[in-house]
């Protein structure tokens, strides 16, 4: 049986992998192979805390593959949707089994993701992103007034900061596409972008441009726009990304160009995480009339307890 540090070692390298096959190969094999050796290890093991967090990355595997599925114009089979949910309530309910909150916004945003990407339901997807928020929102401020606490090491604050970008990108996204509110998306998405320039990873940070241009586009800055995504498709290609990140990218920087009247509306094309097909069975899902207002974040003590689920890209 690995050693804890071993699989530690694991899932950092799983997870190196599994940001490489998304954003420049589309090739999951090396990704898939480190996770599941990590996964398999820490289920063997006693570290609870590991156990939640090796399944909250293979879902995460699981969702990029999806992903990429969609970006390259197929359908994801249902038994791929379900196996992706099932993988981000396991983390979840051994993430609140173990009393740690701030731990569970991975899982939540996860599940956010498998109802807006997968089953193209916002309604459904933003109470699980809104307790995402608060958790984020609470641990950075944590964070900065906890100066004599123990230090995160360089792969726990890049997994932070990049599930910070990510909370809030998709939350910008849904003040964009869903609200209609693009001062409070174009917020969202600098944040966003802010954490993704601070991670310092060159593979993330067009897709946190494009966000961001598009944003803008909506809200009346056409100028900043066409900025912004110009340096999207200059990075893209500087990043090796894939053909189709690329191609996005360049899209957006065309619309934007094109965009000469200011009183029309642009249409804005959300990429492979903002474009999925099936709709979920309504019944089932969580009630989306908590949403907070705009103004004000959620609280992050609302999170669910072990035995219910929350009142519910790119990697980007």
């Amino acid at each position: 049986m690995a050693t804890e540090q071993e699989v530690r070692a694991l899932l950092a390298a799983g997870e190196e992998a599994l940001a490489d096959a998304a954003f420049r190969t589309g090739d999951f094999g090396t990704a898939r192979e480190l996770l599941g050796a990590a996964h398999a290890e820490a289920m063997l093991g006693t570290d609870a805390g590991m156990q939640a967090s090796a399944t909250d990355l293979v879902g995460m595997l699981a969702h990029y593959q999806n992903i990429t599925t969609l970006m390259s114009g197929s359908p994801v089979s249902q038994d791929d949707i379900d196996a992706e949910e099932r993988l981000f309530r396991q983390a979840l309910a051994s993430w609140q089994k173990l009393g740690e909150p701030a731990d569970m916004a991975q899982s939540l945003f996860g599940l956010g993701l498998v109802y807006q990407v997968l089953h193209s339901d916002w309604t459904a997807a933003m109470p699980y992103y809104w307790q995402a928020l608060g958790l984020i929102t609470t641990q950075q401020a944590g964070d900065q007034q906890d100066a004599g606490g123990p230090e995160e090491t360089g792969g726990q604050q890049a997994g932070t900061l990049y599930l910070r970008s990510e909370v809030h990108r998709h939350v910008g996204f849904y003040f964009l596409v869903e609200a209609s509110q693009p001062a409070e998306a174009v917020r969202h998405l600098q944040i966003s972008l802010d954490l993704r320039e601070e991670l310092g990873d060159q593979r993330r940070i067009p897709s946190g441009l494009v966000a961001l241009g598009q944003a803008e586009l909506e809200a009346g800055g056409r100028d900043r726009a066409i900025e912004l995504l110009r340096r999207a498709v200059a990075e893209s290609r500087t990043a090796g990304l894939m053909p189709e990140r690329i191609k996005d990218a360049e899209q957006a920087l065309a619309e934007a160009e094109a965009y000469a009247d200011a009183d029309a509306s642009p249409v804005i094309a959300p990429d492979a995480e903002e474009q999925p097909e099936a709709g979920p069975d309504a019944e089932t899902e969580p009630d989306a009339e908590t949403e907070p207002d705009a103004e004000t974040e959620p609280d992050a003590e609302t999170e669910p307890d072990a035995d219910t689920e929350p009142d519910a890209d790119n990697p980007a």
